[in-house]
């Protein structure tokens, strides 16, 4: 009887055990979300995209893992009107003042209004912005404050947590803000800001120029921070100033510890990097990783990031309960502002692989990017060739997370999550793509209204397209090659309708300033 009461409790204690077991193990009710946003990645500057000139094992293994679009977009092709449309699910052209931002520019979300991470925040999220903002931070109707509280900025619009540059890598002021404040800053030496003149006694990229760490070839001429050339001008702050060759280490570092902090809660991490953007200086330990010089070696330290988050989600257990996003803000670009040999070195590599132009141009170059999903156990390993964009985060997120937001404050997001996770081929039916005009693909068409755009790579090519426009054909003509509008003018009248319909009367502008 003892024995058999002994064999009972034995076995009752091991399946109380396997119950708590199972139950630290359980995946929380929500999935993580962590979306990992590159800046001026190419369509074919990773392995998985056919890269060979750099070795980019982290980001394949993301692809190997889970699923990679052949035609993922992101809206514009620069920065902060992509980041704005990602960030509110509606097209930056339908705001004004959202072309590219200097650094001391007011902020262009108004809070209140349905953001991602808001609508994830509702849904009991914890949220974190890390790495590049480009969104503006502060009200209009003042200066910002750099030497004070800073606001409104990420928090206000759905973060509970932000650890930002404020613009670009290449622009003044060149400080981390934490939260509401700049990082390191101390009182007795402020921070001085100014996109109109130069500060007396400070020293300039015009000034200086023979002894810059790396020379400028356009526009970065102003202040001078850790040996280069920004646009805008800056004085003060010298404990706070940022070191570029750390910038990745200290983006990375901070995601991970929030990672780490908000483990046993379902969280969302937004992590925009600063590479691969001007000015590339890698840390010392990833140049010369490549034959491409700076550009190619800035994007083995990208990969680095992405490995240092996907290891700490190993670590902690959450692959299995988090979807990961990698993606760009834009195409790529060689030559934009410095002389770091991008153009010199770039040997057989393609940036933007089989396609045409790149960031600044309406051609696919400059707004199919890298787009890879990865959720282990949800998403089956592939390739979907399912048109998909990031403004579209929004309402599948929200979807994701139980949530249904106003359509009215994100009114061209649409629920894509079956095709984010693979459930289904079906994409978007159309997608538009920003750069000073806005082209349209429908399907296998596109058309790119007429103008005069930056063309190819390079900083001086330019093209203009005649009315009533270029269609070309994708599927037998990925590149852009050949315009066959005059052969097909049914196509081009249904597709200007379809703008048309699309822009409601918008006729979109973006300012020509250099990013």
């Amino acid at each position: 009887m003892k024995l058999l009461s002994s064999v009972l409790f034995a076995g009752l204690l091991v399946s109380l055990l396997t119950i708590n077991a199972a139950a630290a193990v359980k995946p929380a009710a929500k999935p993580n979300i962590v979306v990992i946003l590159a800046d001026d990645l190419g369509y074919g500057d990773v392995g998985c995209y056919g890269a060979t000139a750099v070795q980019t094992p982290n980001i394949d293994r993301l692809a190997r893992e889970g699923l990679r679009f052949t035609n993922g977009y992101c809206t514009s092709a620069t920065c902060t009107p992509s980041r704005y449309s990602l960030m509110t699910g509606e097209y930056a052209f339908r705001k004004s003042g959202t072309g590219i931002l200097p650094g001391d520019a007011a902020m262009i979300i108004q809070p209140g209004r349905t953001t991602v991470p808001s609508v994830l925040q509702l849904a009991g999220y914890r949220t974190a912005a890390v790495g590049k903002w480009h969104l503006g931070l502060g009200d209009k109707s003042k200066p910002i404050d750099w030497n004070g509280e800073i606001t409104p900025g990420p928090c206000e619009v759905g973060f509970d947590y932000s650890f930002i540059m404020a613009a670009t890598g290449d622009r003044a002021p060149c400080v981390y803000v934490k939260n509401h404040r700049v990082v390191g800053l101390v009182s007795e030496d402020p921070i001085s800001v100014s996109y109109k003149e130069a500060y007396p006694g400070e020293p300039t990229g015009k000034d200086n120029r023979e002894g810059l760490k790396m020379d400028w070839t356009e526009g970065h001429n102003n202040a001078v921070i850790n040996g280069i050339g920004r646009i805008g001008f800056m004085k003060g702050g010298k404990a706070a100033l940022w070191k570029d060759e750390d910038m990745a280490d200290v983006f990375t570092k901070e995601a991970i510890d929030f990672i780490d902090r908000e483990k046993s809660h379902p969280f969302f991490l937004y992590f925009a990097t600063h590479d691969i953007h001007v000015p590339r200086i890698p840390n010392p330990r990833f140049v010369g990783k490549t034959s491409m010089g700076a550009r190619g070696d800035a994007i083995a330290e990208f990969d680095d990031s992405v490995g240092r988050i996907l290891q700490k989600l190993d670590d902690l257990h959450l692959t299995e309960n988090t979807l990961v996003i990698l993606s760009s803000d834009n195409g790529p670009v060689l030559d934009d502002g410095y002389n770091d040999q991008a153009n010199e070195k770039l040997g057989e590599h393609k940036p933007a692989g089989p396609l045409r132009g790149g960031k600044y141009g309406p051609f696919e170059g400059g707004t199919r990017v890298p787009f890879v999903t990865r959720w282990p156990g949800r998403i089956q390993p592939g390739v979907s060739d399912a048109i998909v964009s990031q403004v579209d985060f929004l309402a599948s997120f929200a979807s994701l997370a139980g949530q249904k937001p106003d359509g009215t404050t994100a009114p061209d997001s649409t629920n894509m999550l079956a095709a984010f996770l693979g459930e289904t081929k079906a994409g978007r039916q159309n997608v538009l793509e920003y750069s000073n005009k806005v082209a349209i693909r429908e399907g296998h068409w596109k058309l790119v209204q007429p103008g005069k755009y930056r063309d190819q790579l390079n900083r001086w090519n330019k093209v203009e397209v005649t009315g009533p426009g270029w269609l070309f054909d994708l599927d037998s003509d990925v590149g852009e090659s050949k315009d066959v509008a005059a052969e097909h003018p049914d196509v081009v009248k249904a597709l200007n309708a379809r703008m048309d319909t699309l822009l409601g009367g918008a006729l979109p502008q973006q300012p020509k300033k250099r990013e």
